[in-house]
């Protein structure tokens, strides 16, 4: 492998510091300065990128996203890239056109926010052939039609699970939405993917991710959840084979069914990753509530209109013990907390733990004011989603008559949570949200929705949302690079520093030197990982 010279625009090192040139050697950073000074370092016949007035970036390490999930979603009925329910509806019936012979109509992306009070109708779907089963953008809820709920024998008379609902008409017959736990009395129906379509669908997300300037990444489920397979053979398979270029950190799945009893499976399940170079699965991904807009986020307070507090999936007193066991495990502890209720019990059950395992809670819709210093007493990481800080429909006309005009000011607190100390990581929870790390920093620095997304046209999009939270700009590329590659216990990656990994991103354009507003503009050229050029625009 020869040398390889980044000239021609600038490396961004740190908050304020830029190095004119980089140069890799061996896969490895090898000399960062002055051009003159790492040309001269330079061996001959040496490859020179020239970065043409861009930046050169570390490579980004999303901290919390479905890479697998999305790719299967990208090859069955995705609605992800249309809004409205118009669109959807040509959308499922081009596919189902186009897919005479798929028993089931299944995929998802739909938005909440398209239907009145944020819930579809199996009437919808009931011109279809076949059952239908497509998963919420969120994945907190599934639409499905009449025909998949009489296959699932679903009726009036069904009872709601523990930790699920059933949207029900007026009259009690299932209306066509399974919240969170009750997604599952449907969803396990639809023929399961074959080992070849997770492969598929693992290899068509890290070819998308590297696009995007991604080369690593923590897999936010890794197990069984919401009908989706265990994705765990598929990444060892992967990593064992070489496909897999990207480092991952699989969260092992909390079964919330169960309690500490399974732990010593999710200890065997690490064990099976052991030896392996590009996948590690050291993290336990917890669920502790929904999201505001089902009602299913826990609350400290009623919410507005329903009148319930939310869902916490882990009894608190449970929950600390078994944090506390798998502390003593060593295994990281992932949170999935919006409401407030729900981080103030994720904080809790990390008292007295280790903070060298790294425990981080994401999403963070809604901290009590509080609990924002606690974050950085306990050593825990604030994980950000920053894509879904701004005005859109579904922040408008659902979370914020559901929370309450005081409640709603406690949303996505990320300058308040940097102000106290937090130490932050990022990423996007693809395909909940686009996976793009430059639209997801935009949103972090202006707190509006970028120029290209589905939502730019909403009326109040380009008002700033709560723009006291905002973050500069190196403080959101930090957090998707150094902040998400420590949270991974990857010490070699994150910054561009002699010694570390060349995972590296070329961007189109310097966004330090662009204003702010333009941010979303900025592409990816080029991607490296360990110094091989995985993506080139």
């Amino acid at each position: 492998m020869s040398d390889i010279l980044f000239r021609g625009g600038r490396a961004f090192l740190s908050a304020g510091v830029f190095a004119e040139a980089v140069l890799v050697r061996g896969g490895r950073i090898a000399a960062v300065g002055v051009e003159s000074d790492v040309v001269r370092r330079a061996a001959p016949g040496h490859e020179t990128v020239d970065l043409d007035g861009g930046l050169l970036i570390p490579g980004v390490v999303d901290a919390h996203l479905h890479p697998v999930q999305a790719g299967l979603e990208r090859a069955r009925c995705d609605l992800s890239e249309v809004y409205g329910l118009p669109e959807y509806l040509g959308r499922i019936a081009a596919y189902a056109d186009s897919h005479p012979g798929r028993g089931w109509i299944d995929g998802g992306g739909w938005d909440m926010a398209a239907f009145p009070g944020g819930l579809p109708h199996r009437a919808q779907l009931d011109f279809l052939d076949r059952p239908a089963y497509l998963i919420q953008r969120d994945h907190h809820a599934a639409w499905v039609n009449s025909r998949a709920l009489e296959l699932a024998g679903i009726t009036r008379d069904t009872p709601d699970p523990g930790d699920g609902r059933i949207e029900r008409d007026a009259d009690g017959t299932p209306s066509g939405v399974l919240h969170e736990g009750a997604m599952d009395l449907v969803g396990l129906l639809p023929p399961r993917p074959t080992a070849r379509d997770l492969a598929d669908a693992l290899a068509e997300a890290q070819s998308h991710l590297f696009s995007l300037g991604i080369t690593g990444w923590q897999d936010a489920i890794v197990g069984s959840y919401a009908g989706s397979a265990d994705q765990l053979p598929t990444y060892l398979a992967a990593a064992a084979g070489g496909t897999l270029k990207a480092r991952v950190v699989g969260a092992l799945w909390w079964d919330r069914t169960r309690g500490a009893e399974q732990i010593p499976d999710l200890v065997e399940r690490r064990r099976s990753a052991e030896g392996l170079d590009r996948f590690r699965a050291t993290s336990v991904k917890i669920m502790q509530d929904g999201i505001p807009e089902n009602f299913t986020a826990a609350v400290i307070e009623p919410y507005c209109r329903c009148g319930g507090t939310g869902l916490s999936y882990v009894e608190p007193a449970l929950l600390r013990e078994c944090v506390a066991e798998l502390d003593r495990h060593g295994f990281q502890v992932h949170f999935h907390a919006i409401g407030e209720r729900a981080v103030r019990e994720a904080l809790n059950s990390f008292e007295g733990t280790d903070p060298a395992n790294r425990h981080h809670i994401a999403h963070l819709q809604i901290v009590e004011p509080s609990d924002v210093p606690r974050f950085a007493a306990l050593g825990v990481t604030a994980n950000l989603q920053p894509l879904w800080a701004t005005h859109n429909a579904q922040m408008d006309e659902l979370a914020i008559p559901f929370l309450g005009e005081e409640r709603s000011r406690w949303q996505y607190p990320f300058a308040d949570l940097r102000n106290a100390g937090t130490r932050f990581c990022a990423g996007s929870d693809w395909p909940v949200s686009d996976a793009d790390p430059i639209q997801g920093m935009h949103v972090a620095v202006n707190r509006t929705e970028p120029g290209g997304s589905v939502h730019a046209g909403y009326p109040t999009a380009q008002t700033p949302f709560l723009p006291g939270q905002s973050l500069d700009l190196a403080v959101a590329l930090t957090a998707y690079t150094a902040g998400s590659a420590w949270i991974n216990h990857d010490d070699e990656a994150g910054t561009i520093t002699p010694g570390n990994r060349a995972d590296l991103v070329v961007l189109d354009r310097d966004p330090f030197a662009e204003p702010a507003s333009d941010i979303w503009r900025t592409r990816v050229a080029m991607t490296f990982v360990g110094g091989d050029q995985v993506y080139r625009r």
